[in-house]
């Protein structure tokens, strides 16, 4: 602390874990540095640092990133290699550089007020100062109604705002700059062939998940039985001499339960297996209101109850995770991207004929399947009547902007109208890619994970997202990722001679729970707790009758709306958690709507490969 700064820092112990305590000073005390994540390449940047001339105390990388700062200044951060929020205060200059991953896995949020900057990697740090204001910002929570999350740069409180990932921003004696220092990455030709681009990949995941590995601390691997986390497992398993910890969440009983091949593969590799069934006996309701004080932002995706138990679970025999995380936004994983193809067939068709296919649909009961053929069809058919950006969006959000109008006193389209205004132009597959691994993968995915994990004490590492595997993705073809009803197919082709083929073969399931069953059942209560009319009303966000007539179409089985009550109900939980409040006065809801990043709004959008 000095008479122009505050700054601290929780550690999570991974490397040298008897030093590198935090903030961490410069030798001459010129620089501090407070850091959360990991660089993988410390050691090699270590050795380059001391040809240099720099000196080190410590073993941990946190001294490397210090050091590469005061040799390289801001061109240090693109040579960085793994998951980080950094910021470096230089005391003489009175200057603040604020750093985030390229592909965002650790968040970072700022905020701006008169000459002030108030930052943290979790939100919750910025609400520990007094004179930060709670406001709901009305622009991100219009965006969160349609999406099921937050896209950065915005966040759901009023002038926070979260850095992209790889962007800098430097703040000195009150005067701020955000620029991207991302390096335009050199592009070779695309493979030729499949097996060349499997052989390369195989090369690839090498180098990252041997780097990856922890040496200083226990590590295991988090297994879903699908081809992603068994990937990782196969090749982790080839630098261990000893059985390596995996765990895994089961829903026995269930039609998407992947038990099975979750036990295939562990005894493919011989593992310690650990592995907990999710079902309802667990104390679900308070979990999921424990959540609401480690989520910075409600979490829409249902998802994080398993993973919170997951984490949980992990906890006393492993410090660090390794995870799948990021192959299906590399490689075109999920369900969306060929839903996105089928959008162009459906465009032949005349728009009175899909509503009256859509109308049929609706007269189909809701089943209690987690995403049931029935929940697929009708909203295949809402997102054909929509434009092919907006239908992306939609196949994996919730509320349409049209149901957006009925519910939200605050509904404007102009926030989700300028998100998808910056998606690529074109039908390809690759401008859905860019999409996600800008927004959904940092904000949804990879903020889920952080923060569940974080509340653990564990650190959770997807190998997939190293730098040259997300810039060797971007430089393949579209039919080496697609190809008719096949997806992921340079990582299939990898792996179909090492994995056993029915997890090769197998259709993504996806870690989530039952949300549409269990809201007409275990959570039912936990529900109308907090979506009630009294609670509705005092928010005065929400139409209660048009809420009312959500829950009981969904307690009825007219339809399965357990996703779109789910975002509310975290919602509501979070807003009480933290004691938000909602914009009074019409000048505030202005304000709400109106970008107040101070960023340069060319780096609102970069390519998958995430060159500047």
């Amino acid at each position: 602390m000095t008479p122009h700064v505050s700054l601290g820092a929780t550690r999570l112990r991974i490397v040298d874990l008897d030093h590198g305590d935090q903030p961490m000073q410069s030798d001459d005390g010129s620089c501090t540095i407070v850091f959360n994540g990991e660089v993988y390449n410390h050691h090699s940047l270590r050795t380059e640092l001391e040809r240099c001339g720099r000196r080190f105390r410590t073993d941990c990388d946190t001294e490397v990133v210090l050091n590469a700062y005061l040799e390289w200044g801001n061109d240090c951060f693109h040579r960085l290699r793994g998951m980080f929020a950094v910021a470096l205060w230089t005391e003489l200059d009175q200057r603040l550089v604020l750093a985030r991953d390229r592909a965002g896995i650790k968040p970072l949020y700022y905020r701006l007020h008169d000459s002030e900057i108030f930052f943290g990697s979790e939100i919750k740090s910025i609400f520990a100062h007094p004179n930060v204001p709670r406001r709901l910002d009305l622009k991100g929570l219009n965006c969160f109604l349609s999406l099921n999350y937050v896209p950065g740069p915005l966040t759901l409180v009023e002038r926070i705002t979260k850095l992209m990932p790889g962007q800098l921003l430097e703040w000195k004696r009150g005067l701020v700059s955000i620029k991207s220092y991302v390096t335009p990455s050199h592009r070779s030709e695309a493979p030729s062939s499949l097996d060349e681009a499997a052989e390369e990949l195989d090369s690839l995941l090498r180098e990252s998940i041997a780097e990856q590995l922890p040496t200083d601390v226990p590590m295991g691997i988090w297994l879903s039985g699908g081809i992603d986390s068994s990937t990782v497992l196969h090749f982790a398993a080839q630098f261990s001499s000893s059985p390596l910890r995996t765990f895994s969440i089961t829903f026995r009983g269930k039609s998407f339960d992947e038990a099975r091949y979750i036990r295939s593969v562990s005894e493919h590799y011989g593992t310690q297996h650990t592995e907990l069934d999710l079902n309802e006996d667990v104390d679900l309701a308070d979990t999921i209101r424990e959540m609401s004080y480690y989520s910075d932002e409600p979490g829409a995706d249902a998802g994080a109850v398993p993973v919170w138990y997951l984490a949980k679970m992990t906890r006393p025999n492993a410090t660090v995770v390794l995870t799948g995380e990021g192959a299906d936004e590399l490689f075109g994983g999920y369900l969306t991207y060929q839903a996105n193809r089928y959008w162009r067939t459906s465009a032949t068709v005349p728009r009175p004929l899909l509503r009256g296919a859509l109308k049929c649909a609706q007269l189909l009961r809701a089943s209690n399947e987690k995403i049931g053929f029935d929940y697929k069809l009708k909203r295949f058919l809402q997102g054909s009547l929509l434009s092919p950006e907006a239908a992306h969006v939609f196949w994996n959000g919730t509320f349409s902007e049209d149901e957006k109008r009925c519910l939200f006193h605050f509904a404007d389209a102009r926030p989700m109208s300028e998100l998808l205004g910056q998606m690529r132009s074109g039908n390809s597959l690759e401008r859905f890619l860019d999409f996600d691994q800008r927004y959904s993968l940092p904000d949804a995915l990879l903020y889920k994970v952080d923060r569940m994990t974080m509340a653990h004490a564990i650190e959770a590492r997807p190998p997939f997202l190293d730098d040259r595997i997300v810039d060797f993705a971007a430089r393949l073809p579209e039919h080496f990722k697609i190809r008719g009803t096949q997806t992921k197919l340079v990582l299939r082709q990898l792996m179909r001679r090492t994995l056993p083929p029915s997890v090769v073969k197998r259709p993504k399931i996806g870690l989530d729970i039952p949300i549409h069953e269990w809201f007409r059942g275990v959570l039912r209560p936990l529900l109308t707790e907090n979506l009630n009319e009294a609670s509705v009303e005092e928010t005065g966000l929400f139409d209660w009758p048009a809420v009312k007539a959500l829950i009981e179409a969904h307690q009825n089985r007219k339809a399965n709306w357990g996703y779109h009550l789910w975002g509310l109900l975290t919602l509501m939980l979070w807003m009480k958690r933290w004691k938000i409040e909602v914009p009074a006065t019409e000048s505030q809801l202005v304000a709400s709507c109106t970008d107040l990043t101070p960023e340069d709004s060319s780096l609102a959008w970069q390519p998958a490969s995430y060159s500047a």
